[in-house]
């Protein structure tokens, strides 16, 4: 049985369904899920647009959940990133790991976030009211990832 569902798709994420899924094994007592959004600070940004490279990315993103499996005991893990045009307070990822304990669980979601935001192949572009712009990788998810290396 596959463990692990990745998924990059310009498709609204379904978050009942993953969740049932991550909940499937009884003995698992915990089961943490992370959500992020995208922001728009002062309400410049209207929207992102994502670009990614298809295989590619996929492959990264199984990856760093073969290392997050590495360092915890894990069950069920689920990473979905949206691409394509998403606009401002719509949801872009959504990570899901389930375990037998919590700390795994918190652990490991954190970890494929911050190293997911370093290594995998995103190019996001910002769409303000003043044009659009390429993001730059942010120092502190940067400063994130060296906690876990």
């Amino acid at each position: 049985m596959n463990k692990s569902i990745v998924i990059v798709s310009d498709a609204e994420i379904k978050f009942e369904r993953h969740y049932q899924w991550l909940s499937q094994s009884p003995e698992d007592g915990a089961i943490v899920t992370f959500t992020g959004k995208v922001r728009s600070l002062s309400n410049e940004v209207s929207s992102l647009y994502l670009e990614h490279y298809q295989g590619m990315t996929e492959n990264v993103l199984y990856k760093i959940i073969d290392k997050a499996r590495a360092r915890w005991q894990l069950n069920r893990i689920v990473v979905i990133h949206r691409i394509g045009k998403i606009v401002a307070n719509e949801n872009i990822v959504y990570v899901g790991v389930s375990s037998a304990h919590r700390k795994d669980s918190f652990a490991a979601a954190e970890f494929i976030m911050d190293v997911l935001k370093n290594e995998a192949p995103f190019w996001k572009k910002e769409q303000t009211l003043s044009g659009d712009n390429w993001v730059e990788a942010k120092k502190s998810d940067k400063s994130a990832l060296k906690k876990w290396y």
